[in-house]
């Protein structure tokens, strides 16, 4: 029973494309010498020569810590979120830290995030000394339900920041999120490590909040091995984001051994960097790969019984996940995998629900977190997938469910 809604498109293109660029690895990945089916990963990196050259070019530079080549992917990627700076870093959790840190949240603080995301989301917050409270998401898209931030926001009057979670590759409700903040005074630090060039209205993810945050880690839209990005409109975030990622030293002649602030090391290599600018270069072409993945495999699971993902009008998902809902997970899960379908549960249990978050100042419980938590499995999308392995991916979960609707 594929859900109703809007589906997502390939934009007027095929929906059987040419596998992208560097994808041959999918084609050895149908079989092996012996001709069985190998399994079909639920996340694969896409490195090429560029980014070989690219590492090359710095190790023979003899810069590999910071330099001009984290300059220019912070400036490339600001381009690429529509935003005036962009801050490097190490992961994307030190790039929550930084956010937070460089927008002013800090020790007494309450803010407000959701309990479906990685526990990255609300330990960001807590390393910057504030606290996080939860509010409960939208079942279909799995993101804070604005009606439960508004509602609490009504009921607490020490709310100081909202941390928005772009699950899975679909924005959050970015324009309704504002809205709030403007009317309850309160800074918004987009996390868009799943959401690398999601929109809203033609408007990218990253440029709606006081400040945003992304990861590249390998299995994420695009990478740079590890590595995260802050981008803000705000050149006194950015200063201070930068500064809080370099020891608290502050930029200009002089500044190198100057530390105006406590701060920490989590500056990104050259090499990241070098990895990450040949990775955006190809990041449109990943992300439509990934929309037409999304789009057959909708098409394909319509009339099977499991929950298929939503693209409210006017969004853009690039599908860092494909994830379905279904009753029993567990039993697709080990289906799939006998029929050489590799599968992903994220997340297997709610922050509130983690033994470092069961303290009560951490708000009430989110039902329809744990519903999701119970029922969600994320398929193969990437876009090293070929034709024939999307293909072997529909066909794997409707015979699996057919089999289970049986049990």
């Amino acid at each position: 029973m594929g859900r109703s809604g809007h589906r997502p498109s390939p934009d007027g293109r095929s929906r059987s494309p040419q596998p992208a660029p560097g994808s041959e690895r999918g084609a050895e990945r149908c079989a092996n010498d012996g001709g069985e089916r190998r399994m079909i990963d639920i996340a694969s990196p896409e490195i090429g020569q560029a980014e070989r050259d690219a590492v090359d070019a710095v190790l023979e530079s003899g810069m590999l810590a910071d330099g001009p080549e984290v300059r220019s992917f912070e400036e490339e990627f600001a381009a690429y979120c529509g935003v005036a700076h962009g801050v490097a870093t190490s992961n994307g959790t030190t790039a929550l830290h930084a956010a937070l840190e460089a927008v002013g949240v800090g020790e007494g603080d309450v803010v407000v995030t959701s309990p479906f995301s990685f526990v990255a989301s609300a330990n960001a917050i807590r390393l910057a000394g504030a606290t996080p409270v939860f509010v409960d998401i939208d079942p279909e898209t799995y993101n804070v339900d604005p009606d439960a931030l508004e509602a609490l926001l009504a009921e607490r009057d020490d709310v100081t920041a909202v941390v928005p979670v772009h699950l899975y590759g679909l924005a959050a409700d970015m324009p309704r999120i504002v809205e709030l903040a403007e009317q309850y005074d309160l800074k918004v630090v987009e996390d868009a490590c799943q959401a690398h060039g999601a929109e809203i209205d033609g408007r990218r993810v990253g440029s709606f909040g006081d400040a945003a945050c992304f990861s590249f880690y390998p299995t994420k839209n695009m990478t740079t091995g590890e590595g995260g990005m802050v981008v803000t409109d705000d050149e006194a975030v950015a200063a201070a984001a930068a500064s809080y990622i370099n020891h608290g030293r502050e930029s200009g002649p002089g500044g190198g051994y100057e530390h105006a602030s406590l701060g920490h090391n989590f500056r990104m290599t050259s090499i990241a960097a070098a990895i990450g600018r040949a990775q955006l270069e190809k990041l449109p072409r990943f992300n439509e790969r990934r929309r037409q993945n999304a789009a057959r495999l909708t098409e394909r699971l319509e009339d099977a019984p499991v929950e298929t993902p939503v693209e409210p009008e006017g969004y853009t998902h690039v599908y860092h996940q494909y994830t379905v809902r279904t009753d029993d997970r567990e039993a697709l899960q080990a289906a799939l995998e006998e029929r050489g379908v590799g599968s992903g549960v994220y997340y297997p249990k709610p922050i509130n629900r983690q033994p470092a978050y069961l303290d009560g100042e951490f708000g009430g419980d989110c039902p329809e977190a744990d519903r999701a938590a119970e029922e969600t499995l994320s398929l193969p999308v990437h876009p090293a997938l070929t034709e024939e392995e999307v293909e072997a991916v529909a066909d794997a979960v409707r015979a699996a469910t057919e089999v289970t609707a049986d049990v």
